[in-house]
């Protein structure tokens, strides 16, 4: 069965019934291998062909896909089609040439890439994989095709009519009629590394973006990157089949959820009018919420695009409703949701605010947050996507066992879709941190309204062990770590792609001091406002605030100090966990006192 993208169910009301039916075919007739997008904008001049096939050993192929029948066409020619449409006759372009001039955008899009073409000999230039298109006339016979001449203005192998898609026709026919549309020239075998490259330049929407690094695909001459990440198939798949109405994503750390979260707000911002409402995005790190807002920011959507970390989206909306604001104490960031609560509540604050409101870290919104935000969705529209991880719930909330989303007004039930594959790390960094909380993560299947806790699973990418390391003491941790850094500087990761993350601040001191002695750049993050995403300065922040993050590089100095005196042995297991998850490629450990959580890493320690 082949994968199609968005699903049926998710576009089935924007297909006509003639593009069902052959979204149907493809789907149960082709192999698994098979890929199959129907309407999604494509290049960099978002062209909507009706359909791509695209298949490893076959290559490309755009399909248009008409519902006319011999009677609704009064003309046709190899460049126009004049058709009667609800009674009226329009000239329509010829859909073979429509076709033809959807391919050619893709294969010159395509041949940009040095990876992707024939470097040498006969092809020299050419696509190494075979591209093609074709047209399906759902609503004609080959017999009436041919009748009304119009093998005359289309090839007749570029065509596949409505007696051959019935359901009964069999697999390989039809797979036959498909790709003798390819001219017989044609051959080569697209590798998966190419496909992910196919991917990225002819589905923008699906990049995986490193910081600073959005690329622009109107400057024809811009050099393409060496490594092209995109979302993986479920994750493309997922986010371009989320409809209306609520949605809940449980997701493992590394899963794409923040991905997919920003791909949704970019698809609503680009297809809502300039009258229509804001799309608002909710966190609860505020870190989270700045690295958020710099992405939409760079996209041109920033005025369409509101990003907020939870307080200060309370704060805004007590501020410019005029409403008293707390008293600084220890009490204030409490005082402050309860009066946007009780605000909302005798409606000087209003409700419906939001065309959309799209939530991550759910799993750190108390309840009583949770129904406060489901009310400023505009009922018009009634769009609410949640990303929750109970396994990176590291707050302290007032959440019963028996919480559920329908009691804060979520209305998830038969809308939840659960993400378990880890992509951000590598199989050797999880099972590090499994080390520590792998009694947090035994999975705890609830009906679809309740909270799962979810067992990742690794997708099996191979990278460095680990290092950890003992010392005798915090501050020689401090100095190892500094030179360690150093030293991944010198094998070429930037200085922003590094972050120390500590349980406390004077660990976070005493980094800094270290890192200051080294001359090596370095910013803190103690308060809202000292986090710059853009910096290229190792990062140093607590582990607690790096939730939401992620960098190819990560240090976590005091580890054996964890769980500090007093503090829940499993919420800072927790913590731990979302630290050590922040890594993608290298992970550093350092170990100065033999209790708490160093003496289940000892037997895996290396000794400087």
């Amino acid at each position: 069965m082949a994968t199609l993208i968005p699903s049926i169910g998710s576009c089935g009301s924007r297909m006509t019934s003639g593009e069902r039916k052959l979204a149907e075919r493809l789907e149960q007739k082709l192999d698994d291998d098979y890929l199959l997008w129907y309407d999604v904008p494509i290049g960099p001049r978002h062209l909507h062909p009706d359909f791509v096939v695209m298949h490893p050993r076959r290559g490309i192929l755009i399909l248009e896909v008409k519902d006319w029948s011999p009677k609704t066409i009064h003309h046709a020619d190899k460049q126009s089609w004049q058709v009667f449409i609800d009674g009226m006759l329009k000239t329509q372009p010829n859909p073979a040439e429509q076709a033809r001039q959807y391919a050619h955008a893709v294969a010159d899009a395509l041949k940009r890439d040095p990876q992707l073409v024939h470097a040498e000999g006969k092809y020299q230039g050419s696509l190494c994989f075979p591209w093609s298109y074709g047209v399906v006339l759902t609503n004609m016979t080959r017999k009436q095709f041919t009748e009304g001449q119009l093998d005359q203005v289309i090839e007749p192998h570029s065509v596949i009519c409505s007696d051959e898609m019935l359901e009964k026709v069999d697999a390989e026919e039809l797979q036959s009629r498909l790709w003798g549309m390819f001219p017989f020239t044609m051959s080569g075998v697209m590798s998966l590394p190419q496909l992910d490259r196919v991917r990225w330049i002819m589905f923008p929407q699906v990049r995986v973006q490193q910081p600073g690094s959005l690329f622009d695909d109107s400057d024809t001459d811009a050099e393409l990157p060496d490594i092209m990440r995109v979302m993986d198939l479920q994750q493309e798949q997922l986010a371009r089949s989320l409809g209306d109405g609520h949605r809940v994503i449980h997701g493992v750390a590394g899963s794409g959820k923040t991905m997919i979260l920003g791909y949704r707000a970019e698809y609503l911002a680009r297809a809502s009018t300039a009258s229509s409402k804001p799309i608002l995005i909710l966190c609860f790190n505020e870190p989270l919420g700045v690295k958020l807002h710099s992405v939409m920011n760079a996209k041109g959507l920033g005025g369409k695009v509101h990003v907020r970390h939870f307080h200060k989206w309370c704060y805004d909306q007590l501020k410019y409703s005029g409403q008293a604001m707390p008293l600084q104490s220890t009490r204030y960031s409490v005082d402050l949701v309860e009066r946007v609560i009780a605000a909302v509540d005798r409606k000087h604050i209003p409700s419906g605010q939001y065309q959309a409101v799209l939530i991550d870290e759910g799993h750190d919104f108390a309840p009583e947050w949770l129904k406060l935000v489901t009310q400023m969705v505009d009922p018009a529209t009634n769009s609410l996507l949640l990303l929750y991880d109970d396994a990176q719930s590291i707050y302290e909330r007032s959440r019963s066992k028996q919480f559920s989303f329908k009691s804060v007004g979520v209305q998830a039930q038969g809308r939840t879709t659960i993400l378990r594959i880890n992509y951000r790390n590598t199989k050797q960094i999880l099972q590090t941190a499994n080390l520590i909380a792998a009694d947090l993560l035994t999975a705890d299947d609830r009906d679809d309204d309740g909270i799962p806790l979810v067992k990742p699973i690794s997708c099996g990418r191979d990278g460095q062990a680990p290092v950890i390391i003992k010392l005798p003491s915090l501050r020689e941790e401090a100095f190892a770590i500094a030179d360690q850094l150093s030293n991944a500087h010198k094998d070429g990761h930037a200085w922003g792609d590094m972050a120390i993350l500590c349980a406390d601040y004077d660990t976070m001191d005493l980094c800094a001091n270290a890192l200051h002695q080294r001359k090596l750049p370095f910013n803190v993050r103690q308060r809202s406002g000292d986090f710059n995403p853009g910096a290229n300065a190792v990062q140093i922040m607590t582990m607690k605030v790096s939730k939401g993050l992620e960098f190819p590089v990560v240090a976590l100095p005091g580890v054996g100090h964890m769980p500090a005196e007093g503090e829940d042995e499993q919420v800072a297991a927790r913590v731990f966990y979302v630290a050590a998850t922040r890594a993608t490629q290298r992970l550093v450990i350092t170990v100065s006192r033999d209790g708490g959580f160093g003496k289940r890493l000892e037997k895996h320690s290396i000794r400087f």
